[in-house]
C-alpha cells in the first residue's frame, strides 16, 4: 500500500484500523471461545466422545484464527486469501461440531463479528446465514424431535442472525472511517513534511540571496576600490596616498568579511549612527576618485531599527559605486532626509546616464529586492546624457 491507502508513515501512530489500538475485542473472542468450550464439556445430553470431538473442533478453529483470522485482521487484509481460508476453516470445523453438541453454537457470538471484519458485503452475509442455519440441519435426522427445542434452536439462531447483521456492518463502518481517519493523519503528517521541507529550502534560498547581496555590496565593491587604486598608484609618480587608500580600504573590507562570518551588523554602523556612516561612504568615494561628492542629512535625525539602516546603507553603497564604476560623472551628491512618516535617501550624479528599462546587472535588482523586503520603494530616474537619481523610501519608523 501506498500512504493513502494507509502505510504506516514517520510520526503517524501505527494503526491500520481501529482493531490495531482497540484489542477488546480478542479479549471478547478469548472470553467467548473459553465458555463455549467449557459450555460443551460440562454438557450432560450429549456423549463423551462427541464433546471430546466437538472440543477438539473448537480448538482447531482457535488455532486457525492465530494463524489465518488474527493476521488478516491485524493487516486490514479483507477479502483476502488468508481470510477466505480462516472462514472456510471455521465453516468445515465449527458447523459439524455445533451438530455434534449444540450448545457449542454459543460461539457463533464471537464468530459473526470476525466474519465482518474479514469479509465485505453479501460474502459476510452470505457466510453468516451458513454458519448459523447450518446447525439446524440436525433435526432433519432426529426421530424425536420436541418442538420446544425446535422453537428454542430456532429463536437463538434468529437472534444470533439479527445480532449478526445489526452489529456486523457497524463494525465495519467501524473498520472503515478508522482507516479513512489513519489515511488522513498519514496525508496530514506527509503534507506537514513537506511544507517544512519547503519551507526550509525556501529560506536556505534566501538566506543565499542576503549573503549574495551583502558580498556584493561590501567585498566585490571593495575589492574593486582596491583595483582601482592600485591602478591609479601605478600611473602616479607617488603613489603613497593611492597605496595608503588602498590598504585602508583592504582593511575594511577584511573587517567586512569577518563581520560576515560572524553574522554581526556592518562594520561602518559599529558603534556609530547611520548618519556618519554615509558621511564617511561620500568622503571615502570623494578621496578615491577626485569626485565632487556632497552628503547633507535633513530633518529630525533618529535611530533607525537595526535593519533599516542596513538596507539604507548598503543601498548608498550600492549606488556610490555605481556612480564611480559607470557614470564617468564630475559630481556627486546624498541626501538624507527625515520625516515622521518615512526616510527618504536620494542619490545624484550628472553623469553620462542609461536607460532604466534596459539594465541589468545584480546591483539594481538586489537593491530593489532588498528595499522592497522591508517595504520600501526605490525609483530610479535617468535617460542617456542626463544623469541618474535613485530615490529610495522607507518607513523608517523610530527603534
Amino acid at each position: 500500500m501506498n500512504a493513502i491507502e494507509g502505510r504506516e508513515q514517520p510520526g503517524v501512530a501505527a494503526e491500520g484500523n481501529a482493531w490495531e489500538s482497540f484489542r477488546g475485542w480478542e479479549t471478547l473472542f478469548a472470553l467467548g471461545w473459553t465458555v463455549s468450550i467449557v459450555f460443551v464439556a460440562i454438557d450432560d445430553e450429549h456423549p463423551v466422545t462427541a464433546k471430546v470431538i466437538t472440543v477438539g473442533l473448537m480448538l482447531l478453529c482457535a488455532a486457525g484464527y492465530l494463524l489465518l483470522g488474527r493476521p488478516a485482521i491485524m493487516e486490514d487484509d479483507g477479502n483476502s486469501r488468508r481470510a477466505y481460508a480462516y472462514v472456510v476453516l471455521i465453516m468445515v470445523a465449527f458447523v459439524p461440531a455445533a451438530l455434534l453438541v449444540n450448545t457449542a453454537t454459543f460461539g457463533l457470538f464471537t464468530l459473526c463479528p470476525q466474519i465482518f471484519m474479514l469479509l465485505s458485503g453479501w460474502r459476510a452475509v452470505t457466510a453468516v446465514l451458513v454458519l448459523n442455519l447450518a446447525p439446524l440441519a440436525q433435526f432433519r435426522f432426529m426421530s424425536d424431535v420436541q418442538p420446544l427445542d425446535v422453537l428454542y434452536h430456532a429463536g437463538t439462531t434468529v437472534i444470533v442472525i439479527t445480532f449478526a447483521l445489526v452489529f456486523g456492518p457497524w463494525i465495519a463502518r467501524i473498520i472503515h472511517q478508522s482507516q479513512e481517519r489513519a489515511n488522513l493523519i498519514a496525508e496530514l503528517e506527509a503534507s506537514r513534511a513537506e511544507v517544512a521541507r519547503l519551507s526550509a529550502e525556501s529560506g536556505a534560498l534566501a538566506e543565499r540571496e542576503r549573503l549574495a547581496g551583502e558580498i556584493h555590496d561590501t567585498l566585490a565593491q571593495g575589492f574593486t576600490s582596491i583595483i582601482m587604486l592600485i591602478q591609479a598608484a601605478q600611473a602616479q609618480p607617488d603613489p603613497t596616498r593611492h597605496l595608503e587608500l588602498a590598504v585602508q580600504t583592504a582593511r575594511e573590507n577584511l573587517a567586512e568579511a569577518r563581520a560576515l562570518v560572524a553574522a554581526l551588523g556592518p562594520v561602518q554602523l559599529d558603534g556609530s549612527t547611520l548618519d556618519d556612516a554615509l558621511r564617511r561612504l561620500t568622503v571615502r568615494l570623494c578621496e578615491e576618485t577626485g569626485l565632487t561628492v556632497a552628503c547633507s542629512i535633513e530633518g529630525v535625525s533618529r535611530p533607525l531599527p537595526p535593519s533599516t539602516e542596513v538596507v539604507l546603507l548598503r543601498t548608498a553603497q550600492e549606488g556610490l559605486a555605481n556612480v564611480r564604476r559607470h557614470a564617468a560623472a564630475s559630481a556627486a551628491r546624498l541626501t538624507l532626509n527625515y520625516t515622521p512618516g518615512e526616510v527618504a535617501m536620494v542619490i545624484e550624479d550628472d553623469g553620462g546616464g542609461f536607460d532604466p528599462g534596459t539594465a541589468t546587472g545584480y546591483g539594481l535588482r538586489g537593491m530593489r529586492g532588498r528595499i522592497e523586503q522591508q517595504g520600501g520603494t526605490l525609483t530610479v530616474t535617468s535617460a542617456p546624457g542626463a544623469g541618474t537619481t535613485l530615490r529610495i523610501t522607507h518607513p523608517g519608523r523610530a527603534e
